[in-house]
């Protein structure tokens, strides 16, 4: 086992305050903070930290594939299969979805073919892999995520008293089903600008009216029902003015997690993170295709090809008790696996079972790590790289309790 230095990505919606405090630094930092990396990505790979000296994960594995990853290197062509993050989100996230392994592939051989560079902003396909995610919260976090039951947004649209949107609210009533939202969406994620101008002013007022016909202490006893989806609308608005993603954003569950709930997103999840702090496990892939609610490359036509516009039930996965502290997140992904482990002062070493190589994330406390007569000490913000031939490893807290995590591979 060795110490495992995450690579610091910088993006503006990132937060100049939540990853430096989590990991002990001065607030605030210099530049927004968005996502550390832990995992062996070629955009970025962590460093692994050992006598003195630091080598990339990434060439560590390709060096010694067999040793680092023991079975999974021929299961899946000698690469460690996920990404393991930490998410701080100031603002929101564009609005996107992740491919399919087949639409992957086949996306990624397209544009090789046309040779458009690895680093080109104009790139959907950046790897030959799928994207499957889960993001567990270490805070609240809010996300959409998935389009919602096409009724409740009915009622969501006729709420908001907008004569502007009637003749999209009846065509949704009419179709309340999967092909009613592709047609509902398709229509206002191309809408022409100047119509789009129109509209959206207009629909943001209902979002106010809305706001105010529900304040308690307005109108006591009326209902709240979808005040946060039109307190979203406005502040997307704010930040993305003039962008037809506020008008889509209207389909989507809203979503808020409360520390320790996990949301898990499939191919062509169509979402966008708000705002929070969460660890983040996915296929060990970075392709995105956005819709909106940025300023990087929006590719509609890409993204409708890989959407799934069936309503999504809030996808919201609750952590299951494996063991005195221990929680597993289920997913279907055999790519990666993730258990969250709440270590208590003074307490005995605790085992800390996975299938495979690993990698163990201190989000709160100090843990040391122990594997026979060897011992590593982390601290919050921190992992350790765990190789496949690494057994019977176990964890305690130091000075007080401690929150980690183990990602590993999929059962």
């Amino acid at each position: 086992m060795h110490e495992l230095v995450g690579a610091l990505r910088s993006y503006a919606w990132g937060s100049r305050t939540a990853l430096a405090e989590l990991c002990g630094r001065e607030v605030p930092s210099a530049h927004p903070e968005a996502e550390l990396w832990f995992g062996a990505h070629p955009a970025d790979p962590a460093k692994i930290v050992a006598d003195g000296r630091s080598r990339s994960l990434l060439e560590l594995i390709e060096s010694e594939p067999s040793r680092e990853l023991g079975s999974v290197a021929s299961a899946f062509d000698g690469r460690l299969p996920f990404l393991l993050k930490i998410l701080a989100a100031e603002e929101p996230l564009s609005l996107q979805a992740h491919p399919s392994a087949d639409q992957a592939r086949h996306g990624f051989e397209r544009e090789n073919h046309a040779r458009v560079p690895l680093d080109s902003p104009m790139r959907n396909y950046r790897d030959d892999s799928h994207k499957p995610e889960l993001v567990v919260a270490l805070d609240r976090f809010e996300a959409l995520a998935g389009f919602r039951d096409p009724l409740r947004t009915v009622d969501l649209l006729n709420s908001l008293a907008v004569p502007e949107l009637v003749q999209y609210t009846e065509l949704l009533a009419a179709q309340p089903d999967s092909g009613g939202l592709r047609t509902l969406f398709t229509t206002w994620i191309t809408l022409p600008q100047a119509m789009l101008a129109g509209l959206l002013p207009k629909v943001l007022d209902g979002c106010v009216r809305y706001l105010k016909q529900v304040d308690p202490l307005e109108t006591p006893g009326q209902s709240k029902e979808f005040a946060a989806e039109a307190r979203t609308t406005l502040e997307l608005a704010e930040a993305y003015p003039g962008d037809a993603g506020v008008l889509a954003a209207l389909l989507l569950n809203r979503i808020t997690l409360e520390p320790g709930q996990g949301l898990f997103l499939a191919a062509g999840s169509l979402h966008a993170y708000l705002r929070g702090i969460g660890v983040e496990i996915m296929a060990n892939s970075d392709n995105v295709l956005r819709g909106g609610l940025t300023p990087k490359h929006v590719d509609v036509p890409e993204l409708l090809r890989v959407l799934d516009f069936e309503p999504l039930r809030l996808p919201i996965i609750e952590p299951e008790p494996a063991g005195p502290g221990s929680f597993r997140y289920r997913t279907p992904a055999p790519e990666f696996a993730l258990r969250r482990f709440e270590l208590p002062e003074a307490a005995e070493p605790m085992e800390i079972p996975r299938t495979g190589p690993g990698i163990m994330l201190v989000t709160a406390g100090t843990v040391r790590l122990s594997q026979g007569a060897d011992e590593l000490t982390i601290g919050a913000g921190s992992a350790a790289w765990i190789s496949a031939g690494d057994t019977d490893i176990r964890a305690r807290a130091l000075g007080g309790p401690a929150q980690l995590f183990c990602a590993c591979v999929g059962e």
